[in-house]
This record gives C-alpha cells, structure tokens and sequence, in this order.
C-alpha cells in the first residue's frame, strides 16, 4: 500500500484542481459519497440511524456534509452539529453546506453560550457518531470545545464488549492526530474505522494513531491518473500484496549452494539460546547454508542442539569472545554472503572491541543486533566507513543508545527517528516495536503490517536477525531483506497467537511458523 504525508497529499489536490482542473467541490463530492457508501454498508444492520455527524470548519467538515446528504437520501436518521459558526464556514465546504440546508437536513451550529455537552447531550443515544472535525489538517493541540466535543465522542463510542454507544466513523484522520507523524496531539477520537482519501497517510498506520484509527479504508476520489501514477513506493505499508512481490523465487532444481551461506558471529556462557534461534530462523528462512561462529565453551550447546548447523569454535575470554577471535572470524567470512553479528554477544570490553572491529573491516553485507549495537552506540560513525550495506535491528532501547535520544523521544516520533538516522550514517534500519518502520540511506520509510504484542517475549529479535540475514544470503538488498523480514516475522507471530492464543506463544513457536506463513505468502492466502 503507497502511503503519503499530510502535504503531499495536500499538493495532491492542489494539483489536481489547478493542473488539471478537476474542481476541488467535484473532490469534496467523491469523499463525501465515497465514505457515506462505506459507512451505510458496514453498518447496515444499524440502519436507519439514528446518526450524528460532528464537523469542523474546513474541508473535512465540507466532506461531513456530503456524508451528511448522502446517508439522509438512503434513509438513515441524521443530524449535522457544525463546531463552528456559520460566518466561519467558507469555500467548497460552505457551498455543500448550502446544498444540505437547502436539502432540509437537520444542521446546528456552535453556540459558545452553551457548552458541547448541552448541545450534543440531545444526540446521546446515536447508532453512529461520524467525526468530520479535523481531517489531515491538524498540525497544533486540540483546544476548547474541539476538545470537549472529542471527550463527549469517546465517552459515548462503543467500547471493547460494551452493548450500547456508537459506532465512530473519522473521516480521513482521527480528530487529534497528526496525519505524517501518526502523534496525538493532546486528544484523539477513539474511531472505530478510518475512511482515506486516494491514498492513506504515513502516520496513519503507524502508532500511536493506527490504534485510535480503527479498521481502514482508502476511497478513491477519481484522481487524475497521471497524478496517481507518479506516487512511488517511498512510503509504504508492508502488506501482503508488496511482501508477496518481495518474496524470492525458488526454482525448483536449485541446491544450498543457490541460497547463500549465512555466518553468525553470536553467543556468550549463559546465552547460547539466542545465537541457536537466530541460526534456526536463518535455515527456516531458506539460507542454504549456516555457519556459526561462538566462543568455544558454547560451541559444544550449539553442535548438540541445532544439528543443521554448522559450528566453529572461537578464541574467548571467560566465555565471551575477545580480541584475539578476530583473526579466525576474518578467515570465516570470505565466501559468505552475509555476516549477521550480535544476539547474545554480551557487553564485555573486548566483546565489544571486536565487534567495531568486524564492522570497519567485514567486506560483507552486515546484520547488526542486540549487544552489535550496544557496541557502536558511543561510536555510530564507524558505520560511515563501510563499503557494504549494513542492516541495523536496534528496539526502542537500542535506538536510544544509538541516538543518543531517550525512549520517550525515540517513541514519539520514530518514523523521522529513523529516518535520519538512516540518512546520517548511510545503512538500512529498521526500528523494532509496533508497527516495525524500516528506512534506508534513499529515503525510503516502510511500516510493517503484522505482528502483535504477544511478541514481547525473549528471543523474538534473535529470530528476526535470522530471517533478514536468510534474505540477503537469497539476493535480496538488503532494505528488501529487511521488509520482507519484518513481515514474515509478524506474520509467523499472528499465525501463533491465532493457534496458541495471543499471549505466551514461544520465539520457538514462531520459528516453527516461518515456513508455514512463508508458503501462505507464496500462494497469495493472505492477499
């Protein structure tokens, strides 16, 4: 799915009504149609209503309006509450108000003598409550009675299990989020759908809005196609239909020596389980061969428990890898076709001597995780210095240390956290949470479709070290290893939540699950 930001798609219609004369009311015409068309059919065993659509100002409260005409000429029992007075509304909006005043339509207007509760109080025991107040223009906190009227919307929405409150529609955007960056922005309607013009917005698949967003859907507003046909796969969402397209092929007389040999460099006394799920997930993955390279008192835990793999015993120190492993990881890695470097490494001093080592001097594509990028945080410029790509997997906590940045900083704004780092230091990263975001040194900022919170569990992000690094060992680049990673990782973790339940499902579980979503993929099952 293409997404935009909230000025692209602002230049979108601008576009559109100066070059090539498609009026900006012909636009309001098609969201408004378009969205009352999805709302009467989600909701058709609510039918006749009773509905109340809240609007604004601007045009998304123009939109509201049509929404407004349309479901009153199917039947449905609505009511229109403009937050705003009359004198306030203007241009396209103010003419599709016009046309529903005139079409006898029930419309109020903001009475700042009364309070919102008094005004909306009346309309309580609505079927469906249609938010048309901000849209993809809010850019400040919401304030004053915008506020109150979003806290009365939530207070009576229908809540998880609840029996009684209304269903809420947003057009476009959830009033109180920020279309790019998906923040909220003091207050938000708690919606549950999402009605999108042409194309969807960036921030709205992302957190924290996608959770107050609801399920989605894109209406088409009649573009002109050359228009549409020039939006690129910069911003995207990762769903099945683009990870299928990622997916490569396997022929059917290929051999090992086809799908790349992986080396891990992983492991310490204590924390051999990562490095044996990384290299699992790697060999689920499809990389043809797998080598892993550990310190010596770990090696014989990995010979016995993963047989697959191929193991070689480092020079360590106290059970952690040292300096002097370096000279034996240099021999490893000629012929390999990725190197992937971190889970369960430890922090030692040498540990992490070694690993800025390899990054400087590994002509290979890199996989950097865990105590990997615990190793570069006060040193993140040697990254500069490589000729390779490079794939970084950081979580929140890792990202901060990166960055230099808190968590909260991190969270609260990570598709542009991620952005610029990608940018700065030339390589591909992918932030780890909700809504995985994978960007690269090109522009290029991806958000990940699947996975849920039972994945906040041990091992899952040694898992998904395997899995990009089987991707780029396939041929894939490595911001496409990445993506499809990401997406197959969620996707094998909603297969277990769906057979085990969403909660206690093991990184083992889903790595049992990868060949299983994988074939799913293939097939198109989840398209």
């Amino acid at each position: 799915m293409k997404l935009l930001t909230a000025d692209q798609m602002r230049q979108m219609d601008q576009r559109a009504i100066h070059d090539y004369g498609l009026a900006g009311i012909v636009l309001m015409e098609n969201a408004g149609r378009g969205a009352a068309q999805v709302i009467a059919g989600r909701y058709a065993d609510l039918f006749p209503g009773p509905v109340l659509i809240l609007t604004g100002k601007g045009n998304n409260g123009g939109d509201g309006y049509v929404v407004a005409r349309y479901l009153g000429n199917c039947g449905w029992d609505v009511t229109t509450v403009a937050l705003a007075q009359r004198e306030q509304i203007g241009g396209d909006a103010a003419s599709n108000l016009e046309i529903l005043l005139n079409s006898q339509s029930p419309v109020l207007f903001y009475d700042p003598s009364q309070t919102v509760d008094d005004t909306l109080n009346p309309y309580g025991d609505s079927v469906i409550i249609v938010d048309a107040i901000f849209g993809n223009g809010l850019t400040s906190a919401v304030r004053g009675h915008y506020l109150d009227a979003i806290h009365w919307i939530n207070r009576h929405s229908v809540k998880v299990g609840a029996k009684v409150g209304a269903k809420v529609a947003a057009i476009d955007m959830p009033s109180g989020v920020e279309a790019t960056s998906g923040q909220v922005l003091g207050e938000v309607v708690e919606a549950d759908c999402s009605l999108s013009f042409a194309f969807a917005k960036i921030g709205q698949v992302s957190y924290p809005a996608q959770r107050y967003g609801g399920e989605l859907s894109v209406i088409d507003l009649g573009m002109p196609r050359p228009l549409t046909e020039v939006v690129t796969e910069q911003l995207a969402l990762v769903d099945s239909g683009l990870a299928q397209r990622l997916l490569p092929r396997r022929p059917d007389d290929g051999h090992k020596g086809m799908f790349g040999h992986v080396l891990l460099v992983a492991g310490s006394q204590g924390k051999s389980g990562a490095a044996r799920m990384c290299a699992e997930a790697a060999l689920r993955s499809g990389s043809g061969l797998m080598t892993v390279a550990v310190p010596a008192t770990v090696q014989p835990q990995i010979a016995a428990g993963a047989p697959e793999v191929m193991t070689v015993a480092l020079t360590e120190n106290e059970g952690a890898l040292c300096r002097d492993s370096f000279v034996e990881i240099k021999s490893l890695w000629h012929g390999m076709a990725v190197v992937a470097v971190g889970p369960g490494l430890g922090t030692q001093t040498e540990t992490q001597e070694l690993v800025r080592q390899i990054v400087q001097d590994c002509p290979c594509p890199l996989v950097l995780d865990a105590d990997a990028l615990n190793a570069l945080a006060e040193t993140p410029e040697l990254l500069r210095r490589r000729t390779a790509a490079t794939v970084l997997t950081p979580h929140p906590g890792e990202m901060a240390r990166l960055t230099g940045l808190s968590v909260e900083a991190v969270q609260s704004n990570r598709l542009e956290v991620a952005r610029q780092f990608a940018d700065d230091y030339q390589v591909c990263l992918l932030l780890k949470g909700a809504r995985t975001v994978i960007a690269d040194e090109t522009g290029r900022l991806w958000v990940n479709s699947t996975g849920n919170s039972g994945m906040a569990s041990a091992g899952m992000g040694d898992l998904l070290t395997g899995i990009i690094a089987a991707y780029v060992a396939q041929k894939q680049d490595v911001f496409s290893a990445a993506a499809l990673g990401a997406y197959l990782h969620g996707a094998a973790a909603d297969l277990c939540a769906e057979k085990l339940g969403g909660v206690g499902f093991l990184a083992t579980d889903v790595s049992l699950a990868l060949p299983v979503v994988r074939q799913h993929l293939k097939e198109g099952i989840y398209a």
